[in-house]
């Protein structure tokens, strides 16, 4: 089986070398995913980097299985919710279970977030989307960088390179 490892940027991942770089934000997220998808044919996608977490009790590399749009916002045009997409039957994405919720948007969090989530990242539910459409099986791991607060810009730039280890032990062959 042929897996591909995602993630958004290079100083997420030192140590790591089968790691493709997504750069920031859903759009690009987005682009390199099928990119990825047309040129390798994978029947998995790995994604791993750091995010912030929205609960204090949350720290270290981190499952997520559950993914929304934090900053997809219609609510003003024919009653939709936040994070729904109008006319667009996938919102909500799972795979798998007993994971966290990560909410995607192209921003970075530093106050509390509307949308119950107990992630936020800047890619996931771009790529989840995409794996989801193409039916690829999806597997997403980040490692809490910040805890989404006005703190969060130098917590971020003092971690990024932290979780690569942990990620390194859950899977060794990433180093291939």
């Amino acid at each position: 089986m042929k897996t591909i490892f995602l993630a958004a940027l290079e100083d997420e991942t030192k140590g790591l070398n089968a790691f493709i770089f997504t750069g920031v934000g859903k759009i690009n997220a987005t682009f390199k995913t099928l990119d990825v998808i047309n040129k390798y044919n994978p029947k998995k996608i790995v994604n791993f980097g750091t995010a912030g977490s929205t609960k204090a009790n949350i720290q270290g590399l981190v499952r997520c299985t559950n993914f929304i749009q934090r900053d997809m916002d219609v609510r003003g045009l024919l009653n939709f919710k936040l994070g729904e997409t109008p006319f667009d039957s996938i919102n909500k994405i799972t795979f798998g279970k007993g994971g966290l919720t990560c909410g995607t948007g192209d921003s970075f969090v530093k106050s509390k977030v509307e949308l119950d989530c107990e992630v936020v990242d800047m890619e996931a539910y771009a790529i989840a989307k995409v794996c989801k459409i193409k039916n690829i099986e999806f597997k997403c791991y980040k490692y809490i960088s910040d805890y989404a607060n006005s703190n969060s810009n130098n917590d971020w730039n003092n971690n990024i390179a932290k979780g690569a280890g942990l990620f390194l032990e859950k899977f060794p062959e990433s180093i291939l």
